[in-house]
């Protein structure tokens, strides 16, 4: 068994980031979200018109569901990743689509 270090995550961590335009890192899936702030993560998401977004379920990798923390310096999940970039969580999401920011961000026009 190996062991996992914090950098090999932050690797891995840094690779879906950049390889994936709209990255959602969540607990469970869009199509069955394992609590409340996730699901709303993704119905904000919807809401938006977003087609290419790849989830990364946190509750399936011990190493990602710490490391995505320690990765954006914030502590909670969901977290959103548009062009390599640190968004925010659910709550940022949400008032970030209730003042009409987030659309454009996430505009495949941009």
């Amino acid at each position: 068994m190996t062991q996992t270090t914090s950098s090999d995550v932050q690797q891995r961590i840094d690779q879906l980031v950049k390889s994936h335009r709209v990255v959602l890192f969540m607990k469970g899936s869009a199509q069955f979200p394992m609590c409340g702030f996730s699901g709303r993560a993704v119905q904000i998401l919807k809401a938006c018109g977003v087609t290419d977004l790849a989830t990364v379920n946190v509750l399936e990798d011990d190493g990602i569901r710490q490391g995505i923390k320690d990765y954006a310096n914030w502590p909670t999940i969901p977290q959103l990743y548009v062009n390599g970039e640190f968004v925010g969580g659910s709550d940022i999401m949400a008032e970030m689509y209730q003042s009409g920011e987030l659309q454009p961000l996430l505009s495949t026009q941009a």
